[in-house]
């Protein structure tokens, strides 16, 4: 089913992302815990890519047995950067072949050394390159992109980000998911900025339940997130409590999604960090309140 289809019921949901392994020796574990989270019956999964493509032959395969096995829609992640236009077709080829219907298109991280690099000879250096790739596919794929409430960390401002942003929804991004943050007033202020800039596609806001104290500088590394006060005191009290702490960060992910649905979204998108107890308890949180 197409992820614009699903976005279009007027019921709450939860939909999960989770990531496949990084080596081959991994691969049953994390496919038993992608498992385990897809039969929680979310609205749909979303599996990643892996940076820089390395692990990318396990995300078709982790996503047809959720989507065969559970009869959970799944959302296939594909990136872009340092690829070849050979490599990428190839790609979209695979997916054809897999019967994916939803593709999320992104750049893809930058790693230290590809960041130093030399980009000069990429087929790609942006993500609207991509969305353009697959509409020119031939295949109908649902796509979706990404966007950042806090402004990329490449971008200028906020208002050249949004630009950009607009640029991939013109080529063909049918909906997008916001990048974690932990300050639902920053989500707000996007969302009605943009919706200024013409941008009217559906916009998941994506949050990820900190459990551990050593995931907030990560978080931060890979979003440049705002911390609020309220957020770094909860970490401050139980960081150094492992068991206190993923109580908090549930309780805190929790509290921000029943704000988000008390204020009109209908669907929120949860990086579960492949731990099926963690989406477990946020569903059990929500118990009374998801349609």
């Amino acid at each position: 089913m197409r992820v614009s289809e699903i976005l279009k019921r007027d019921a709450l949901s939860l939909s999960f992302e989770v990531f496949p392994p990084k080596t081959t020796s991994a691969f049953e574990s994390v496919k038993a815990a992608t498992e385990q989270i897809a039969a929680l019956g979310p609205a749909f999964v979303s599996v990643t890519y892996g940076a820089g493509g390395g692990t990318s032959k396990y995300t078709l395969e982790i996503a047809r047995n959720i989507r065969e096995r559970y009869g959970v829609p799944t959302v296939a992640h594909l990136t872009c950067v340092s690829s070849s236009r050979e490599l990428v077709r190839e790609r979209i080829e695979d997916m054809k072949a897999a019967g994916i219907e939803n593709v999320m298109a992104l750049r893809g991280d930058l790693t230290p050394e590809l960041a130093q690099g030399d980009r000069s000879g990429w087929a790609y250096h942006h993500a609207v390159e991509l969305v353009r790739e697959l509409k020119e596919s031939g295949a109908d794929f649902c796509i979706g992109g990404a966007c950042y409430p806090e402004v990329h960390p490449e971008s200028a401002n906020q208002r050249e980000d949004i630009l950009h942003l607009k640029e991939k929804v013109d080529a063909g991004c049918e909906f997008l998911t916001t990048q974690m943050f932990f300050d639902n007033n920053l989500f707000y202020n996007f969302l009605y900025k943009i919706r200024e800039a013409g941008i009217t596609v559906p916009v998941l806001p994506g949050i990820m339940p900190i459990t551990k104290a050593t995931q907030v500088e990560r978080a931060i590394q890979l979003s440049g997130s705002f911390m609020p006060q309220r957020f770094k005191s909860l970490v401050d009290k139980f960081g150094e409590n492992p068991d206190a702490m993923k109580q908090a960060g549930i309780a805190y992910a929790t509290d921000q999604i029943i704000d988000l649905f008390a204020n009109g979204i209908k669907t929120v998108h949860v990086y579960t960090m492949n731990t099926p107890d963690v989406a477990a308890k946020i569903l059990d949180n929500l118990s009374n309140i998801l349609g």
